[in-house]
């Protein structure tokens, strides 16, 4: 009986080792799910800041592609305005001289004068017709 007697121990030791390990099994399991848990707390983290960091970029890159933009425009409409204003100073010079030139001719030639401008006003009149 002492063969059974050991045999019934070394079962009761193996079955004692069995639930240690499955015990050691579940601690080391538990202890890998927590430290789990915690790395992706980390990460979600991480990528809570990227995210805040990349729509920072992305706004501070459109208003400052806004601000070259508006600045473009404001140029253009600045250079528009100034040739506009160029342009109309240059038609007025031209209209004053004209002005000018037609009151000398009337004063030194008024016959050919008027001639001029009744054959001018024929043509136009003529072309207008058409």
């Amino acid at each position: 009986m002492s063969s059974t007697s050991n045999l019934s121990q070394n079962a009761r030791e193996t079955l004692k080792e069995v639930r240690e390990g499955a015990h050691d099994a579940g601690d080391a399991a538990s202890e890998a799910s927590s430290g789990i848990q915690k790395d992706l707390q980390a990460l979600r983290d991480d990528l809570s800041r990227l995210a805040e960091q990349v729509s920072a970029i992305f706004a501070d890159k459109g208003s400052t592609a806004w601000k070259r933009a508006k600045s473009s425009v404001d140029d253009v409409v600045s250079d528009a305005q100034s040739k506009g204003q160029d342009a109309a100073a240059a038609v007025r010079e031209v209209s004053d001289n004209l002005m000018g030139a037609l009151d000398d001719s009337i004063k030194q030639h008024p016959l050919t004068t008027l001639a001029i401008v009744a054959g001018l006003g024929f043509l136009v009149g003529a072309t207008w017709r058409r």
